[in-house]
């Protein structure tokens, strides 16, 4: 006899958007769907923008997710509570809405269902909800599979890493970017948004600090920071910067690459940032600053991490976060011994 699970063939889910470091953390949900339902069609539907899955990490999701719709309508206004039914009136087995906001999970119910589930005002519009006295986690990862086995009814453990099956090309690549017989330290200063960034200007003096200890710095630079690079090639000279290679650049920014290069890094530096949560898959130790945003909702998937919140200086402002500090803490990790 089939399962309740087995009988589903169609699966919705509804996010907002994913952006890259959102992708990462929730490819164990969307793993998990696979395993839970697996007779479903999995349909991942972006109801205000874009996502990530059918980017930067579709060889990721490829064989995983069997449709993805971005600008679902979704998302914008409550008006949207008004006008057709979303979707055309397409019906599925299940509708699964990951965000808490709830005239946006209003708007995701009408899609026609059989089951839906929502963490939005404490489940009030769910079919299925947690038993009594459920506490929703604080962190989005944990969120996700709570939801997944609200849903399915199947346990759902927490991964502690991702093991991404990164193609050889990646790892040779990375090879010859940072050759080995060197020892790399890697610094990240850029992010979604400037209010999470550290000072460049601080950035390059840890830097400048590393390769006193014969340690190479490696600036992983993206497309929104372009600009920095001249000024990282005149402060820190000799410092690698792979992604604006003529190798880097034919890769185009693959996050893959970037997972590759942080399996040779010794200890990296970051901003919370989508960078961030690709060393942490690398198994990357890392030290990584929060100002603005909060480190228990998207911690990057590893144990091998030293926080450092602004907040603990002050203020939520990154400036508020002293240079020494966070030079203890890298040197810390590069040195293979417990930060002060």
């Amino acid at each position: 006899m089939k399962s309740a699970a087995e009988d589903i063939e169609s699966v919705l889910v509804h996010v907002g958007l994913d952006r890259l470091g959102d992708g990462l953390l929730k490819l164990p949900f969307v793993r998990g769907l696979k395993t839970a339902f697996p007779n479903a069609k999995i349909t991942w539907f972006a109801g205000k923008e874009t996502t990530v899955y059918q980017r930067s990490l579709k060889p990721l999701a490829d064989d995983l997710i069997d449709e993805i719709i971005e600008y679902g309508g979704i998302g914008e206004s409550p008006k949207e509570l008004l006008g057709p039914r979303p979707l055309n009136n397409r019906r599925f087995d299940l509708v699964i809405d990951t965000q808490r906001n709830f005239w946006i999970a209003l708007a995701v119910r009408r899609i026609r269902h059989k089951t839906f589930v929502s963490p939005a005002a404490r489940f009030l519009l769910s079919s299925s909800k947690p038993k009594s006295g459920y506490k929703f986690p604080k962190a989005m990862q944990r969120q996700m599979l709570d939801l997944l086995e609200i849903s399915s009814g199947k346990t759902c453990e927490t991964p502690t890493s991702l093991n991404l099956p990164i193609p050889p090309r990646y790892a040779e690549a990375a090879g010859q970017l940072l050759p080995a017989g060197a020892r790399y330290a890697a610094f990240a200063p850029g992010s979604g948004g400037r209010p999470k960034c550290w000072p460049l200007e601080r950035f390059i003096t840890v830097a400048r600090t590393v390769m006193e200890r014969d340690i190479r710095p490696v600036f992983l630079i993206g497309p929104q920071e372009e600009e920095w690079v001249e000024q990282i090639k005149a402060d820190v000279p000799g410092a690698h910067l792979p992604l604006q290679s003529e190798e880097g650049r034919a890769f185009d920014y693959d996050p893959l690459l970037t997972i590759a290069l942080g399996a040779r890094l010794t200890a990296a530096l970051s901003n919370d940032s989508g960078i961030a949560h690709m060393l942490a898959v690398g198994n990357t130790p890392l030290v990584v600053m929060y100002g603005p945003t909060v480190y228990e909702k998207f911690p990057p998937m590893t144990d091998d991490i030293t926080v450092i919140r602004a907040e603990t200086f002050g203020s939520r402002e990154m400036t508020s976060i002293p240079v020494d500090e966070v030079t203890s803490a890298l040197l810390a990790l590069l040195e293979g011994a417990p930060a002060s």
